[in-house]
């Protein structure tokens, strides 16, 4: 009896070992990476002074790359709001623009160059030597294509500032500068791994 006892006991444990990890290999397999999205370019004519214009544009060249391998992107309207400083201050916003919806495929990536028209921004005082600081801001809702069906919407706020030559107009990084979120990085997808992984660790335990 004990021996049957047993036996049942490792068979239970060996069909909960193995529905463990199923669940965590699909949800590995279902689980979403957020765009990553950076300033390629970013250049205001009016700083040159080879040109001696009075533009007041903004050129940016916004990078969007799904970082997903099997999963595609659909973008709701892309809304950029542009300051002029590094931080966001009451009254500093100098333009806005909203990019179309779209959608993008799995381990694609997409360019936006695209102008915006600034206002109060002290050209005259901004034009010195050193350089000036910018800032953009973009907010979207994506959701996420997994074989034949649709994610729910996730909230995508992320900002950056963008240092640029005053007397080029040009940014200064060479490099793309990535966009981050002010929020409190969340453990995401961490915790639950290390939680199965803990469960499946202590069957593996009782049944051998």
């Amino acid at each position: 009896m004990a021996e049957a006892g047993g036996g049942c006991c490792r068979c239970c444990c060996s069909f909960i070992f193995t529905l463990g990890l199923t669940a965590l290999f699909m949800w590995l397999s279902l689980r979403t990476s957020s765009p990553n999205c950076s300033i390629q370019k970013f250049y205001a004519p009016s700083l040159n002074r080879t040109l001696n214009n009075t533009n007041t544009t903004l050129y940016f060249d916004l990078k969007l790359e799904n970082q997903n391998k099997d999963k595609g992107v659909y973008y709701d309207a892309i809304n950029l709001t542009f300051y002029y400083g590094s931080t966001i201050t009451p009254n500093s916003s100098v333009g806005e623009l909203t990019v179309p919806a779209f959608y993008q495929g799995h381990k694609k990536s997409a360019h936006r160059r695209m102008l915006v028209q600034t206002e109060k921004v002290p050209w005259a005082a901004a034009g010195g030597n050193g350089t000036v600081w910018f800032r953009m801001e973009m907010q979207t809702k994506v959701r996420y294509k997994i074989m034949f069906w649709k994610t729910k919407h996730e909230k995508i706020a992320v900002g950056a500032p963008v240092e640029v030559n005053a007397t080029s107009g040009e940014k200064i990084r060479k490099k793309g500068i990535k966009l981050k979120s002010s929020a409190p990085e969340r453990w995401g997808y961490r915790a639950p791994v290390a939680l199965l992984l803990s469960i499946l660790s202590a069957l593996i335990l009782v049944v051998f």
